[in-house]
């Protein structure tokens, strides 16, 4: 998954328990890795059309992708994958593409082509799909319920800037999660103190290159446009009850901007959000403000 990752846990059963955890992460990669050859995903971009049977790991990420791009109005979209590889963000070959080869590409992103039935699913030739919005939200997922199911019911996990808080510290405080800030300047943006909660944050500080026109391009792809989404957002924290689900809505909310992410958390709610403007304003819903604490001397604004 490209990332690197921390899983703590206490307890009598905890180290069995991490390892089976580490077991289950490192299989998930196997099966969802774009770059490896006989994953479900790789299968399935290679497929030339063709129905592909893929696991309940794949297909139960697929789905959610589906559900969250028909809330967003396709702010999420994984058949974004050749987009992103044509820009170099999975591959590491960076350039910006001519506004020619990203019009052509954009032919194959539509999530509604996707085809579900049963445990099958299907493509159209020459589209490809990228779990990455989701999978490490996914992944962490499953490392709760192994821990939980082990009897552990302390424990912090973080994946690559997707954390899992269970119960609470093993002084019976609440975590204390550190949100990144997307600001060169400021170390983080502020703290959480949680239980029991998913804390995912997405920024356009996480992956980027500088053009050969002096430009700066993020990875947060705009599945309209094609080009790194601009409009306003730097970073999304999104904290819920659900891995998948706040990773995908982190991307998916900053796609959308600050105007459409609130009308989204106001319409579907299920989760809370931390959003972070370019002008450096910081912006919280009213279900975890009092569980933020600023790092900066800025104002929060709390939305209802």
């Amino acid at each position: 998954m490209d990332t690197l990752m921390s899983l703590t846990a206490y307890g009598d059963n905890a180290q069995d328990a991490l390892d089976k955890a580490a077991e289950r992460i490192n299989a998930l990669e196997q099966s969802l890795s774009v770059t490896i050859p006989e994953s479900d995903i790789s299968r399935l971009n290679s497929s030339a059309g063709a129905t592909v049977s893929v696991g309940e790991d794949a297909l139960t990420i697929i789905q959610k992708s589906l559900e969250i791009s028909e809330k967003s109005g396709g702010a999420l979209d994984i058949t974004i994958y050749p987009v992103l590889k044509a820009w170099g963000f999975t591959t590491g070959e960076y350039s910006a593409p001519a506004s020619e080869e990203l019009a052509s590409l954009l032919e194959l992103v539509d999530y509604t082509k996707i085809h579900i039935n049963g445990s099958t699913v299907t493509l159209p030739e020459g589209y490809s799909v990228d779990l990455g919005a989701l999978a490490k939200g996914y992944a962490s997922g499953c490392a709760e319920d192994i821990l939980r199911s082990s009897g552990v019911d302390c424990a912090i996990l973080n994946l690559g800037g997707n954390v899992c808080a269970i119960g609470s510290r093993p002084d019976g405080e609440p975590w204390k999660v550190a949100v990144a800030s997307p600001f060169e300047d400021e170390e983080y943006l502020g703290i959480l103190t949680v239980e029991d909660k998913f804390i995912v944050t997405s920024g356009k500080y996480e992956r980027f290159f500088i053009g050969e026109d002096g430009r700066k391009y993020h990875h947060i792809i705009d599945p309209e446009t094609g080009y790194p989404s601009e409009n306003g957002l730097a970073a999304v924290t999104v904290i819920g009850e659900s891995g998948i689900e706040c990773d995908a809505l982190s991307t998916a909310l900053l796609v959308l901007g600050e105007e459409k992410a609130q009308e989204y958390w106001r319409k579907n709610g299920g989760f809370e959000m931390i959003l972070v403007t370019e002008d450096k304003r910081t912006i919280v819903t009213s279900g975890i403000a009092e569980n933020f604490t600023n790092s900066s001397d800025r104002m929060t604004e709390v939305i209802n």
